[in-house]
């Protein structure tokens, strides 16, 4: 899936950074800025900034656990509910 930012220099994005800003928020997108003729930053949404860090942060779930099938590193589910069960017994929450 491949989409076009739009680019915005640094200087045209200060001077109407409340236009761009209602702009990402309506609609998800991020805006590249541009400082001297180079992309320097992205400017998005704070909720699609915490989407994309809770999906990166998925995915590094499940690297890890095909990591710990390929390796071996496995607990029965019996025995990983009876270790919560007796953790909220004792208080260990």
């Amino acid at each position: 899936m491949s989409r076009k930012n739009p680019v915005v220099s640094l200087s045209e994005f200060k001077a109407r950074a409340s236009q761009f800003l209602e702009r990402i928020h309506a609609s998800g997108e991020e805006i590249v800025l541009t400082q001297n003729g180079s992309a320097t930053a992205i400017v998005q949404d704070y909720e699609t900034y915490q989407n994309l860090k809770d999906g990166l942060a998925f995915m590094k779930l499940m690297v890890q656990g095909e990591s710990d099938v390929k390796a071996g590193r496995l607990v029965h589910q019996s025995r990983v509910f009876a270790d919560v069960k007796e953790r909220l017994a004792r208080g260990d929450g």
